[in-house]
């Protein structure tokens, strides 16, 4: 009897094992569904080969899908910055642009 319950408790730990490795591989995916990640297909294609590379690749996967968020994108401002706005951005170009005609006149009056 201790036989037939060895064979069935070998059984059910090398099964649960090959569905805990499957679900784990899968978190990087999951992160990236949640986040609405763009490369949430590649990011769960990769989960898989990563089973075929020995789980090397399977740390990388992790922070490529923590590093996207839907509120900020790729970088980790806040999403407040004055930077990020279309406003924002045509002033800095219009002060670079009027720096810019100050300096080509200040070469233009000492080339003469």
């Amino acid at each position: 009897m201790l036989d037939y319950f060895a064979l069935f408790l070998l059984f059910f730990v090398v099964i649960v094992m090959f569905y805990g490795i499957i679900a784990i591989h899968d978190i990087p995916y999951e992160i990236a569904k949640h986040r609405n990640h763009p490369h949430q297909d590649a990011i769960h294609v990769a989960g898989w080969v990563s089973l075929f590379t020995l789980h090397v690749i399977w740390p990388f996967l992790w922070i490529w899908a923590t590093l996207f968020r839907e509120d900020r994108g790729w970088g980790f401002a806040d999403g407040n910055s004055g930077a990020s706005e279309p406003q924002a951005m045509a002033a800095e170009i219009k002060r670079l642009s009027a720096r810019l005609d100050e300096i080509e006149q200040s070469l233009a009056q000492k080339g003469e």
